[in-house]
């Protein structure tokens, strides 16, 4: 079985202890382990899978939390380095009455922006999947990390999974959060990309004009995510789609994590993703992926809420 590696962010999700109530006015949180590229790990393990997160947590008591919550779920944390330069990163979330989310992020600078590119090893091989995010795409040393680590997987033969992530409170400009996503777009062979970021990254209107402008570079599969209206995967060959499913959201936090991470768990038992991926074989991963995302969307938190290969395979 090949690993997936995701790199990037793990941070402390401070979740609200109620909904529909602004962030002020929040009275309590409870702790949960977050961060787009380590829960996209933990669904992926949960799923059955092979997986290890690379990235820096600080030396503090959340750093030791992250890793044992990850450990716990069997994820292979022998790639995350530990610094006492910067602590780990915090976010509160505040919950509308839907289960959307408002977050303020602590990390100026936190420990994950500091993983720089002499600290990325030779740890690929032929058929591993390499996953990413733009949060710690930020100008700081994790971001030439992630060219570094690209550029190793891609010597070694691995497939490079890119979701945008899009959180422009993070950046100084919303253009400049677009202009890196579109440095490292080309660089990707499979891009998940939401409807709500589609016209914003590619600067197009259009639906399928922006789904077309996306095919630059490398990359050959675009993943197309609409919420509860389902999702579409387009190649240059073929475009299909599968409807969403109706449930009681109690919180989308990681939703699209558990997605990605339910398709990535999916593509990496196959021997040659490149050439197994017929319309048929789309429509099968993508539906196991929403259901997967489905699922999260009904439990609070994100790495708490992913579900197991089985409670996938019983709700769809």
């Amino acid at each position: 079985m090949s690993t997936v590696f995701t790199i990037g962010e793990a941070l402390i999700d401070f979740i609200p202890a109620v909904k529909g109530v602004e962030l002020k006015s929040v009275d309590s949180f409870q702790k949960a382990a977050g961060g787009a590229p380590a829960n996209v790990a933990c669904a992926v393990s949960k799923l059955g899978g092979r997986s290890a997160f690379i990235g820096k947590l600080g030396a503090d008591a959340f750093g030791d939390f992250l890793v044992d919550t990850m450990k716990g779920i069997g994820v292979d944390t022998s790639f995350v380095l530990r610094t006492d330069e910067a602590n780990t990163a915090l976010a509160f979330v505040s919950l509308k009455a839907d289960g959307n989310r408002d977050f303020s992020f602590y990390r100026n600078p936190s420990a994950d922006m500091l993983l720089s590119e002499e600290e990325i090893g030779d740890w690929f091989s032929v058929g591993d999947i390499l996953h990413f995010c733009s949060v710690d795409l930020i100008e700081a040393p994790v971001k030439y990390a992630h060219f570094k680590a690209i550029r190793t997987a891609k010597s070694a033969g691995a497939i490079i999974s890119f979701d945008p992530n899009v959180r422009l409170p993070l950046w100084r400009d919303p253009e400049e959060c677009r202009r890196t996503i579109l440095e490292f777009l080309p660089l990707s062979h499979i891009v998940k990309i939401s409807d709500e970021e589609l016209t914003f990254i590619t600067g197009i209107e259009d639906e399928k004009e922006a789904i077309a402008s996306l095919f630059v570079g490398d990359v050959q599969h675009v993943v197309y995510t609409r919420g509860a209206e389902g999702a579409a995967w387009f190649t240059k060959e073929f475009e299909v789609s599968v409807p969403g499913n109706l449930v009681d959201a109690e919180d989308t936090t990681g939703a699209g994590d558990s997605f990605i991470g339910a398709l990535l768990f999916q593509l990496h038992l196959l021997t040659d993703v490149q050439q197994q991926i017929s319309r048929e074989r789309a429509e099968e991963l993508l539906t196991f992926a929403n259901a997967a995302a489905a699922i999260t969307t009904t439990r609070p938190g994100a790495i708490p809420s992913l579900p197991t290969f089985s409670e996938v395979v019983a709700f769809q």
